[in-house]
């Protein structure tokens, strides 16, 4: 049974919202002003047709969007979209109660992401493989992708094939692929256990395909050619389906951004640091201390650092920051601090950051609501907020990152 809605709003996913009497709906791939007609249950809504549209509303670039759960605002004209993705940074400073300027959005470019996670599995045919539908574990299996890099999309029939190798694979899996400076990178995940024979055939398929590697989950199948990383002039080899930031230009723009910041410390910590993205650049001019608690990506950063030159000192120390941050007397030792959490931030950090004296700071995040409760333990810390600039790395999906800045005047001793 179909109602009539008009949508009011965006939600934080991008769902447009209509207000009823009993509460508010949620309807994918609708847009503020619309009227539409669609199926309710409960507090979501299936679009079943726009009666009256947006003037925001744009032809979508894929065939599959609708279907397909990777994208959720093809259909909003560029410049509105751009101001929603700002706007969700906005509102979570302001809900914290911080007043600062947030800068424009840096926008992400289609056919860009060097880093993709698609799901498969195998049918009697073969297999299909994609992005599974919105709230689904149903696959849409696709034959282009307009947010991934033209390598990755025109290897999607080599994946499919790839995804039929796994026979023991009962149930549907992932597939990692990330474009490295030595061909793809692939890692299987959610595979089950694979015989002798299995390995040898997709040591095979891989060679072949002239894959640089190809794993399942940790383990290296087969490594023709070490997969490269460029983190600035130095190259690392990433750990299978390791944390790797999707867009190479989100990545740069990132790190321009701590680069001018902390450019007058001497000596920086670099806390979440992965394979040393910020680490190994900031590592020019400054030495570095890596903090991190992934051993494969501590040990690929190590080795970048050992392996580069004109580099100063990096150290390394492996630590769970969530279960014990680096205290603030071992911060003390620092001119800059920069922090890239995952989605659940860094608030045990951020409280010992907050008590430190360290004069520059720079908080990277990829969730608007935990990086505005940590920089709000930071400003009551004493601590001043000079930017916060957002960065779509992502298109056309709900998720934005931000680089924050912050600086603390030294206290008189």
């Amino acid at each position: 049974m179909s109602t009539r809605f008009t949508i009011s709003r965006l939600g934080a996913q991008g769902d447009g919202i209509a207000q009823t009497e009993t509460g508010a709906v949620f309807i994918p791939f609708t847009l503020p002003g619309e009227t539409v007609t669609a199926a309710r249950e409960k507090d979501r809504a299936t679009l079943i047709a726009v009666l009256e549209p947006s003037p925001q509303r744009v032809d979508p670039v894929c065939r599959y969007f609708g279907e397909c759960g990777g994208c959720a605002l093809q259909h909003l004209e560029e410049g509105a979209y751009r101001a929603w993705k700002r706007e969700k940074v906005v509102d979570a400073l302001r809900a914290k109660s911080i007043d600062t300027t947030v800068g424009d959005l840096i926008p992400c470019p289609p056919r860009s992401r060097r880093r993709a996670v698609f799901s498969a599995r195998r049918t009697i045919n073969g297999a299909v493989l994609g992005y599974n539908r919105a709230l689904s574990h149903h696959i849409i299996d696709i034959e282009e992708c307009p947010v991934v890099l033209p390598e990755i999309e025109s290897a999607l029939p080599m994946l499919r094939d790839l995804a039929a190798q796994f026979e023991e694979a009962t149930q549907a899996f992932h597939l990692t692929v990330t474009r490295t400076a030595s061909g793809l990178d692939v890692c299987a995940s959610g595979v089950g256990k694979i015989t002798d024979k299995r390995r040898g055939a997709l040591s095979a398929f891989a060679l072949s395909k002239r894959l640089a590697r190809l794993s399942i989950d940790d383990e290296i199948i087969v490594e023709p050619s070490k997969p490269v990383i460029h983190f600035g002039d130095t190259s690392v080899t990433p750990p299978p389906g390791s944390f790797l930031q999707a867009v190479a230009e989100a990545e740069n723009a990132m790190v321009e951004l701590v680069l001018q910041h902390i450019q007058r410390a001497k000596k920086v910590a670099d806390l979440f640091a992965g394979a040393g993205a910020f680490a190994l650049r900031l590592a020019r001019k400054s030495e570095v201390l890596a903090v991190e608690g992934d051993a494969a990506a501590l040990a690929a950063l190590d080795r970048g650092f050992r392996f580069a030159s004109g580099l100063k000192r990096v150290t390394t120390e492996r630590r769970d920051l969530h279960r014990r941050p680096l205290m603030f007397k071992e911060l003390n030792a620092f001119d800059g601090v920069v922090f890239d959490p995952p989605r659940a931030g860094a608030e045990d950090q951020s409280k010992q950051i907050a008590r430190s004296d360290v004069p520059f700071v720079a908080a990277v995040s990829c969730n608007p609501l935990t990086l505005a409760r940590d920089l709000r333990i930071l400003i009551d810390g004493g601590y001043r907020l000079t930017s916060v600039t957002p960065i779509d790395q992502f298109l056309w999906s709900p998720h934005v990152e931000a680089v924050a800045l912050l600086e603390k005047p030294k206290r008189r001793r």
